[in-house]
């Protein structure tokens, strides 16, 4: 259950740097350095999130549902 909830709480962060990075993009006269470094904390985050799912499998703290 402590693995699904720190998934989550690391989805919420991705979508507030998302978040972020547009704020940075529609403000007048934006910042580009702030916009990249919110969309690269994005990017790291998601690929983290991605190997953190992989080894949640492999040590069988998530399973996959049976489709039908």
């Amino acid at each position: 259950m402590i693995f699904k909830i720190v998934v989550l709480v690391l989805l919420l962060i991705v979508i507030f740097s998302l978040g972020s990075a547009l704020f940075h993009f529609v403000r007048k006269g934006g910042d580009s350095d702030k916009m990249l470094k919110s969309l690269t904390w994005r990017i790291g985050l998601s690929v983290g999130i991605f190997i953190l799912l992989l080894i949640g499998q492999a040590m069988g703290w998530i399973t996959p549902h049976r489709i039908g």
